[in-house]
Formats: structure tokens, sequence, C-alpha cells
């Protein structure tokens, strides 16, 4: 973990002294894009939750990034570790002031969130993937998949089967991965491509209602 603790740019939906004991919802934006830009999504979202927007930590081009693109030479799975241990150090005090954490992550987004959850799978309540993947391990012990499994972790999954920019092959280990290690819901949409749309947007909300919601008293 870094020696100094990441202090991250964020945009909260509510005050501070109106977020404790309200579940937490976590929005990790895509490739070089920005916190503001998955925030007009909160109108969608259930109102019960409270919703923070983060930013990548690295600068590049017209926004920000969490890691290398995967096809880049500078990737490296340390780096993805890195990005996830600074996310979780920022994460975990404020986790701790309220009922459940869970992740909406857009893009590469979803590889953040997917990480976060297989490295603390039993601080998080679940994830929601719009449009994304999950990243393969290099080594071993960084995530917990086996606690994952046990834990039958439920996540949401939304993509187009058109979408132009997550190749095959990361639809293909994420797939292999959800099925085996998460209660997955995997949801198929028609010419939306790399995007969200009001639909799938209606599921998502159904979908934290039930897994979220449905035991809070808030």
């Amino acid at each position: 973990m870094s020696e100094t603790s990441w202090n991250p740019t964020v945009i909260w939906s509510r005050p501070e002294a109106e977020r404790a004991g309200t579940p937490l919802l976590v929005l990790l934006h895509g490739y070089l894009s920005n916190e503001e830009d998955l925030m007009g999504l909160a109108p969608m979202l259930p109102e019960e939750m409270t919703i923070v927007s983060v930013r990548a930590p690295q600068a590049l081009g017209p926004g920000y990034t969490w890691f290398p693109l995967m096809q880049d030479l500078d990737y490296s799975f340390d780096a993805v570790k890195a990005s996830i241990e600074d996310l979780w150090s920022w994460l975990e005090p404020i986790a701790k002031q309220h009922s459940s954490v869970s992740l909406l992550g857009f893009s590469m987004g979803m590889a953040v969130a997917t990480s976060l959850l297989r490295h603390q799978p039993e601080a998080i309540t679940t994830v929601i993937g719009l449009s994304g993947f999950a990243v393969p391990e290099e080594g071993e012990g960084f995530f917990d998949d086996k606690k994952l499994k046990e834990l039958s972790k439920p996540v949401f999954w939304g993509r187009d089967q058109a979408d132009p920019v997550i190749t095959q092959d990361k639809i293909e280990y994420t797939h292999a991965w959800a099925t085996q290690d998460v209660h997955v819901t995997k949801v198929l949409y028609t010419n939306m491509f790399h995007s969200v749309n009001a639909q799938e947007m209606s599921h998502v909300h159904e979908f934290l209602t039930h897994v979220v919601l449905k035991d809070a008293s808030v």
C-alpha cells in the first residue's frame, strides 16, 4: 500500500451530516473520464443510498485512468494492485460510517470494482458492472476468489454484445470468473453499444433495491 494516504477528488450526493448509517454506493468511472461523468446516473439510483463518485488517480489526456490499458506496454498487475490498494485505503475508514458498501463501475471502472470485491470480499455488499470487465490475477494472494465464492456475492453485469470497446478475450474471462465465483445477474441490451441506457438503469435500480435495501432500515 502507498506510504501516504490517497485523498481523491470526489463528489457526494448528500452533505456529510446526512451520510452516517446510510448504504453507500461508490461510482467508479471509465478510462479517460472523471468523477463528474457517472453522477448523471444518480437520479436513476435508489434515493436511500448515499452516492460518492471518485476520480481515478492518474491524469491522462482529457481525463483520468485507474491503471494503464491492458494492451499497453506499461500495463502490469502491480499497477492494478496499487490502484486498488489506494482506493481501499481511502474507502475503508469511510465504509465504517455506512450500513453497507456497494460499487458501481463503468468500463474500466467495472474492472476496478470487481478487483476491489475480489480483494476485500467480506467488505463489499455487491458490484454493479456496466459495459466492463474483470482483470485476470497474475500470481496469487491479492484476490481472495475462494472466499468470494463461499460468500456468493451478488454481481450485476450489463452489456451489449455489440460493444465495440471491450474485447472478446476480456468478455470470455469475465464470464468464466463471474459464473464460477459470484452470484451473477447478467443482462444483455441491444443498441446500447459502449454506454448505459434507461432500461439498464431501471434494472440496476431494481437490483440495488432487492440486494441492498430489502433488509435495510433507512
